[in-house]
C-alpha cells in the first residue's frame, strides 16, 4: 500500500492544489518561522504577499484592540490599588495614634495604683469630694471604652482595605499577564508580515506601498481644502465634530504605532480618541467601545466627524471627512492617510456629538 500512496502524494503537489494553498502555506510558514532547509517557503506573487500581509495586519490590529482594552483595565486596577493602599496607610496612622492615647491612659492608671473604689472611699479624708471624683472617673472610663471600641472598628476597616487591595493586586497581575499575551500576538503578527514583505523586490515593495505614497502626496492639498467653503469642517454637524476632523487632517502623514494615542503617532482608535480629545470630548480607548460612544447612523447618513468602523469584529476605525472618504491610521506600512471607506468591509458608524 505504501508504494501506491507515494504517487498520490506527489500529484497533490501539482499546480492546481499548490495555487489554491499558496496563501495558507505562506501564513503557516510565517507564523511558525520554519527556516530549516527541509521547509522551503512557497513562491508568492506580489498580490498574494499583499493579501497575506493585509490579513496579518488585520489580526495584529484586533490583538492591539484587545491589548488596549486590557491596558485600560490594568491602569484602572492599578489606580484602585493605589487608592486602597493610601487609605489603609491613613487609617493605620490614625490607629497608631489612638493606641498611643490608650497606652498613656493605661500607664497613668498603673502609676496611680488602681486601688479598689471602696478602699479609696474608706481612706478618703473627704468622702463627698471622693464621690464626685469617682463619677468623673466613671465618665472617663466610659470614654475609654468607646476609644477601645473605635480602635477595634479601625482594625476591622484596615483589614477590609487590605483584603480589597489583595483582590485588586490579583486582578492587576492577571491583566498584566493578559497584556503580555496580546503583546506577543501583536509582535508575532507584525514580524511575520515583515518577513513576507522582505521577500519582495524593491520594485514590488514600491508598488505595495504605492497607495501610502499617493496618500502622502495628497496631504498638502487636503489641508488646504479645510479653509474652503463647503469643506469637511463646514459640513460637520457641530463645532466639536469639526474640530475633530480638523485635528485628523493635521495628523496626515503621522506614523502608525500600535498602542499609540498621539501626538506624533497613532494606532487606529488612538487617532480617533486623540481627535475628539482635542475637541473636548472623551472617547473610550478601543474600537469596540467607541462604536457605542454615540448614536448609530446609517452609511447613507454619514457626516464629517462620524466614526466609521470596519470588519465583523469591529477591529478598525476611522473618522469620516465627507465624499466617501475617511482619515485613518491603517497599519505599520502606511501612515495616517485619506482613504475611501470602501477599501475595507464596512461594519457601522457612530455620531459622537
Amino acid at each position: 500500500m505504501a508504494a501506491h500512496r507515494k504517487p498520490r502524494q506527489r500529484s497533490a503537489g501539482g499546480t492546481n492544489v499548490r495555487t489554491a494553498a499558496t496563501v495558507a502555506l505562506a501564513g503557516a510558514a510565517s507564523a511558525t518561522g520554519f527556516d530549516g532547509t527541509g521547509h522551503a517557503e512557497p513562491e508568492l506573487t506580489p498580490a498574494q504577499v499583499k493579501a497575506e500581509v493585509d490579513r496579518l495586519y488585520q489580526e495584529a490590529e484586533a490583538a492591539t484592540d484587545k491589548y488596549n482594552g486590557a491596558k485600560e483595565k490594568a491602569d484602572a486596577a492599578e489606580a484602585r490599588l493605589k487608592t486602597l493602599r493610601d487609605e489603609a496607610a491613613r487609617k493605620t496612622e490614625k490607629l497608631n495614634s489612638a493606641r498611643d492615647t490608650l497606652g498613656s491612659v493605661a500607664a497613668a492608671q498603673y502609676r496611680d495604683g488602681g486601688l479598689d473604689p471602696a478602699v479609696q472611699l474608706a481612706l478618703s479624708d473627704d468622702p463627698e469630694r471622693y464621690l464626685d471624683g469617682a463619677e468623673f472617673v466613671e465618665r472617663v472610663g466610659t470614654r475609654r471604652a468607646a476609644s477601645v471600641a473605635d480602635v477595634r472598628k479601625q482594625l476591622r476597616e484596615i483589614e477590609q482595605l487590605r483584603g480589597a487591595a489583595r483582590i485588586e493586586l490579583a486582578s492587576l497581575t492577571s491583566r498584566q499577564a493578559e497584556l503580555k499575551r496580546h503583546k506577543q500576538t501583536i509582535t508575532g503578527k507584525l514580524d511575520a508580515a515583515n518577513r513576507l514583505l522582505s521577500r519582495l523586490s524593491a520594485e514590488e515593495r514600491a508598488e505595495f506601498d504605492g497607495g501610502a505614497d499617493r496618500a502622502s502626496r495628497s496631504v498638502s492639498g487636503a489641508r488646504e481644502g479645510l479653509a474652503a467653503p463647503g469643506t469637511a469642517t463646514a459640513q460637520a454637524p457641530d463645532s466639536r465634530a469639526a474640530d475633530a476632523v480638523s485635528y485628523a487632517y493635521q495628523k496626515l502623514g503621522s506614523p502608525y504605532v500600535w498602542g499609540a494615542t498621539g501626538p506624533d503617532a497613532f494606532d487606529c482608535s488612538g487617532l480617533t480618541q486623540a481627535a475628539y480629545r482635542a475637541a473636548g470630548v472623551s472617547l473610550p480607548r478601543t474600537t469596540y467601545a467607541q462604536i457605542d460612544a454615540g448614536r448609530r447612523v446609517a452609511r447613507s447618513e454619514l457626516l464629517p466627524g462620524d466614526l466609521v468602523f470596519f470588519y465583523s469584529g469591529i477591529s478598525h476605525v476611522g473618522i469620516y471627512v465627507g465624499n466617501g472618504q475617511m482619515i485613518h491610521s491603517p497599519n505599520p506600512s502606511a501612515r495616517v492617510r485619506l482613504a475611501p471607506i470602501t477599501e475595507m468591509p464596512f461594519a457601522g458608524a457612530t455620531r459622537v456629538v
